[in-house]
């Protein structure tokens, strides 16, 4: 396991869970026989073969000499994974959504693969949604996306297909040698890591000398009610944007769709900060996770870096909003890539097992975050999510959400995944931080329309 994928084991908390929620909405209406326990479990039975990382357990290093270890479960049972759920027909968005903040508040399992999928029945015209619980360590946003598309390819020739190896679990001792060898490897790259980062970080200072934009630094974010110590308990909500309007405003901006994403979440925090009468003057900054190998496709493990921005929260102007985020993204960018977007894994690969987790957890009890200045205020990712795909035996794709985790004194999640002509976005608190998510989504589609409206008048005045 790298030293990044491993972070995600380590960060765990009793209150804070490190799992991401992927939830697949497939219209059955063509399929022949219905959907059961039995046939369903045979038909995943048989596609693992295309989900190889959900065959595999996590394996501690003894006495956290090393990061954990992959290894394929002998003892693999779907039963220990799969769960059926029966919503009052017709199950509405919001049910569907009370069983995922139900599913996101309890943790995994370590004695097993890390996941769960629960099928939910009785969803509005006969759907069926399908909520996958994955832990960060296996994969990142784009690797879910990869599983997902491989999973509904036609044939194994479109598709990865990774058969069981059936190898034996491995011994204590070969468990401490295989991790003290991988630890040693490591270090022998520490002189060229300190190198590297040094030459990054004079070539990032310089590049953010010369952007002439103001970029948030860690522990600049004011302080909010989305910033508190987390309870275990979860909030869920999504809500359905149209693709085709938001593309205009990324055509007549300039801007990309990622730009236009970020400013509906200022848009959207700012209005619903203002009902809570807790907007500050400050403006919010995001955590924006950021693929570190480009469109390189990638079916397992985490290749992400996070770049720090405004979310424009403090400005009433949608379209100066998607201005500022613009201007301060493209500089983000260009001083992280001076900086290198590998050493972040790089680093994390030195990580001590033992210190991280304990520091985690000291961080946790102590409650801080209650006063504490927050290192961001939420977290907003934007993926492109699946492409157009086939039917899968009569079941059709007609909505996929997807959402990360929260963390103490970071209590919100924004995700959207794009499919088709739909930008599907879910948002994830507790009741401490969130308490109703239906809120803040209807603040997101509305701050969409009045950047949609503000586009079209600007964009028809300029015409004349």
């Amino acid at each position: 396991m790298t030293g990044l994928d491993a972070r995600f084991l380590y960060s765990e908390t009793p209150a804070a869970h490190m799992h991401t929620m992927k939830v697949v909405v497939l219209d059955l209406a063509g399929r022949p026989e219905p959907l059961t326990p039995e046939n369903f479990t045979e038909a995943l039975r048989g596609r693992l073969d295309r989900l190889p990382l959900l065959r595999y357990r996590a394996v501690p290093v003894p006495w956290s000499l090393g990061h954990p270890m992959w290894i394929e479960d002998p003892d693999l049972d779907l039963a220990r994974h799969l769960q059926w759920r029966h919503l009052p027909v017709p199950g509405s968005h919001r049910e569907l959504a009370a069983v995922v903040a139900e599913s996101a508040a309890q943790p995994l399992p370590r004695d097993r693969p890390l996941w769960d999928l629960t099928v939910v029945e009785g969803l509005e015209g006969g759907r069926v949604a399908f909520v996958m619980k994955l832990h960060h360590a296996l994969a990142d946003g784009g690797a879910a996306v990869a599983l997902i598309e491989n999973v509904f390819a036609p044939d194994d020739t479109e598709a990865l297909v990774e058969r069981p190896r059936g190898d034996a679990p491995p011994t204590r001792g070969e468990l401490m040698r295989f991790s003290m060898g991988q630890y040693g490897r490591r270090l022998l790259n520490v002189p060229r890591l300190i190198r590297d980062s040094i030459r990054g970080l004079r070539a990032a200072v310089r590049t953010r000398r010369q952007a002439g934009v103001r970029l948030p630094m860690a522990f600049s974010a004011p302080r909010t009610s989305l910033n508190r110590a987390l309870e275990p308990d979860r909030t869920f909500a999504m809500v359905d944007l149209d693709m085709a309007d938001l593309m205009t405003v990324k055509r007549d901006r300039q801007v990309s769709l990622n730009d236009v994403f970020l400013a509906v979440c200022g848009g959207g925090l700012r209005r619903y900060l203002e009902t809570c009468n807790d907007l500050p003057t400050r403006d919010l900054v995001a955590g924006v996770p950021v693929a570190t190998r480009g469109a390189e496709r990638h079916y397992r493990g985490n290749h992400v870096d996070n770049l720090m921005l405004p979310l424009g929260t403090n400005l009433d102007d949608p379209l100066e909003r998607l201005a500022r985020i613009h201007e301060a993204s493209t500089s983000a960018r260009r001083v992280r890539e001076a900086l290198g977007f590998d050493l972040f894994e790089y680093r994390a690969d030195l990580t001590p097992p033992r210190i991280y987790r304990l520091a985690i957890r000291l961080w946790a009890r102590s409650r801080l975050a209650n006063h504490l200045r927050p290192p961001i205020n939420l977290v907003a990712s934007n993926v492109r999510g699946p492409k157009p795909m086939p039917e899968l035996e009569g079941g059709l794709l007609t909505s996929v959400y997807s959402v990360g985790p929260i963390l103490e004194g970071i209590g919100l999640n924004v995700t959207a995944w794009s499919h088709r002509d739909t930008l599907h976005l879910s948002v994830l608190g507790s009741t401490s931080t969130l308490p109703d998510p239906w809120a803040l989504t209807d603040a997101l589609t509305d701050a969409a329309a009045e950047l949609i409206a503000a586009n079209a008048t600007a964009s028809s005045t300029k015409e004349r």
